[in-house]
């Protein structure tokens, strides 16, 4: 079953890949699969972490759900109330990459969901991945994987991307 695209990258990674993602990663968009901008569960966006604490404290908190904001159609939770002001001033700046989507993933050209737990803090920006295993894989080659996600992104979220 074919899951990604080699894209640069050699098959046996592309394949140790395929089996750390399994079913969830998501096809490749097609024209007219926009993706929601921001990926979020029902326990709201990052799966109800606060993205600010990312980087206060280098480490995954969970939100509470009684202290929240909206932006970009999606619920962000936060662990206390300065970190939510601190959001709401200015969400660009503690908004995880990529919508909040695996980094990896979206490197490859795909939307699979992430671990909140699998992260990476790199030059004042919050990148999300599936789970550790795959952010063990983006570590390997962080600023390849940026520059393809990077590259990737606004096809991926306006749903026009067209696998290579």
């Amino acid at each position: 079953m074919h899951l990604l695209s080699i894209h640069r990258r050699n098959f046996l990674a592309t394949s140790t890949l395929a089996f750390a993602l399994g079913s969830l990663v998501a096809a490749p968009a097609q024209a007219s699969d926009a993706i929601k901008p921001i990926f979020s569960t029902e326990a709201g966006a990052i799966r109800g972490y606060d993205p600010v604490a990312y980087f206060k404290l280098n480490k995954a908190v969970k939100g509470k759900a009684s202290i929240t904001t909206e932006w970009q159609g999606a619920t962000w939770h936060f662990s206390n109330v300065a970190n939510r002001d601190a959001f709401a001033a200015d969400p660009e700046k503690y908004a995880p990459q990529y919508g909040g989507y695996c980094a990896y993933g979206v490197a490859q050209g795909y939307t699979p969901e992430i671990d909140p737990a699998a992260f990476k803090v790199l030059n004042n920006k919050l990148y999300l991945n599936l789970n550790q295993t795959v952010l063990k894989k983006w570590k390997m080659d962080i600023p390849g994987y940026v520059k393809d996600a990077d590259q990737n992104w606004p096809e991926l979220k306006a749903g026009t991307y067209v696998e290579q």
